[in-house]
């Protein structure tokens, strides 16, 4: 089949995550990968930007890994892991992801990370219903805070659009204010962003009544909402506010987990234990479907401490999926065994340090985040003193981002939202664990050669 005819073919028959016809018009369809590299239907090669979307951090083409599958299929392809029945290899998944993530306790998994969000929001309210505290339900968001797109998950997710077509939110959901320190509003003059960012949290519990509120949730860095970095006061602060006000503390750790902030988990970076920690996309590198919730010994005890008739009663088909459990073992052998966790940190490094020395001195590079893995940011704006955003039908975001994928790389962009204090046009970067100092180079290279050709050198 020709490419226009599958283009045609996928425009007639298949509906997109964040569907419309105008993205597909000229589509990439994807045949192959390996390491850092993708190739389209038509044979172009492209650096992944993105790992996917967040997700594929051991690289593409791994035989390993599709090796693990095939063999636990072979042995048992799927077995239910509802109660009363288990398999080895999610005995054996749990039991690593408990060693790896800090004062954990127990784990329960789900096939993604929507799934695993609204896992922990259903068992926050569930904890405190055992403890006899049925009123605290409600479950605080943050602005540009993403969650995923089921009832549940959107409604906590910060970013309006997501709401725009599919509301009202679910009731029971409130958002405040994230740590953004470029576009925060509201400091007072004693206070840092990170300060300030905390007491808006402290506020809200406080407005809404402590006895309400069941938890809070937060990205340790913000990923799909524009790589937002907190300052380090932040976190620590949000951990003494929580539980002052017995708020569960959730760490979405979707995007940030299994090495992608030089650390297993970006909580670490601070010292800071959640209460439920919610994961998925880099469990297994995106080769099979997986997530879940690691949580404290306190939730499980209170999934543990009832009469069956008011058991824990929440649960997915395929959760412990023994094929995806098997793959995510061995993932995380991979990245153990490549060192993968200390790549990410050294090439976060020469990443964020590169895209310091491209745009520094550009007159519509507005911010500049990274330095904490592979997770980094440029937030470009009209005019640097003032943070004026570019109008948005000028569509300054894609067009970066079409500019990149003619050079040869894909990545996401996220387009200008609005006027200041709305973020600005965003290039977005989270390559493999695998990628290497010349890969780096490659891909703020070419980001350079598309400012210029869409927002000129700036000198």
């Amino acid at each position: 089949m020709s490419t226009s005819d599958l283009a045609a073919a996928d425009r007639q028959y298949q509906i997109h995550s964040l569907h419309h016809p105008v993205d597909l018009t000229d589509p990439l369809i994807y045949v192959r990968g390996h390491g850092v590299t993708v190739w389209d239907v038509e044979g172009k090669d492209y650096i992944d930007g993105l790992s996917g979307l967040w997700n594929v951090n051991v690289g593409h083409g791994r035989t390993e890994l599709a090796d693990a599958a095939a063999a636990q299929m072979k042995k048992l392809a799927y077995f239910s892991g509802y109660a009363g029945s288990s398999s080895i290899p999610s005995i054996a998944l749990a039991q690593r992801l408990v060693e790896i993530a800090p004062g954990m306790d127990s784990v329960f998994f789900t096939s993604g990370g929507a799934e695993a969000n609204e896992s922990a929001f259903k068992t926050a309210r569930y904890y405190w219903k055992v403890q006899g505290k049925s009123d605290k339900i409600k479950i605080i968001g943050r602005i540009h805070g993403y969650h995923g797109v089921t009832l549940q998950a959107m409604s906590a997710t910060g970013i309006a659009p997501y709401w725009k077509m599919f509301g009202p939110l679910a009731p029971g959901y409130l958002h405040i204010p994230t740590c953004y320190p470029y576009r925060f509003e509201g400091a007072r003059s004693d206070e840092t962003v990170g300060q300030a960012a905390a007491r808006a949290l402290e506020e809200a519990i406080l407005r809404e009544g402590p006895s309400t509120v069941a938890a809070l949730i937060g990205e340790p860095i913000h990923g799909s909402g524009g790589v937002i970095y907190p300052t380090d006061d932040y976190w620590p602060l949000v951990r003494e506010i929580c539980t002052r006000y017995d708020v569960l503390l959730i760490a979405d750790e979707i995007i940030t987990g299994f090495g992608r902030t030089g650390r297993w988990f970006a909580l670490e970076h601070w010292n800071v234990k959640p209460d439920i920690l919610s994961f998925a996309k880099g469990v297994t590198s995106g080769y099979v479907p997986l997530g879940g919730i690691v949580m404290t010994q306190k939730i499980r005890e209170s999934i543990e401490s009832v009469e069956p008739a008011n058991r824990w009663m929440h649960g997915y088909t395929n959760s412990g999926h023994p094929t995806c459990c098997a793959v995510a073992l061995k993932n995380i052998e991979i990245i153990e065994r490549e060192g993968l966790i200390e790549n990410s940190k050294k090439m976060g490094e020469v990443l964020f340090r590169a895209l310091k020395d491209t745009f520094d001195d550009h007159p519509n590079a507005g911010d500049i985040r990274g330095g904490t893995g592979l997770l980094a940011a440029v937030e470009f704006v009209e005019d640097r003193e003032t943070k004026r955003n570019f109008a948005t039908d000028r569509k300054i975001g894609s067009r970066l981002q079409a500019e990149m994928r003619k050079r040869g790389v894909v990545t996401r962009t996220r387009p200008s939202a609005g006027n200041h204090p709305a973020q600005g046009d965003e290039v977005l970067f989270a390559p493999p664990l695998i990628v290497t100092e010349e890969e780096i180079y490659r891909l703020v290279s070419v980001l350079r050669e598309a400012v210029e050709a869409v927002l000129g050198s700036g000198s």
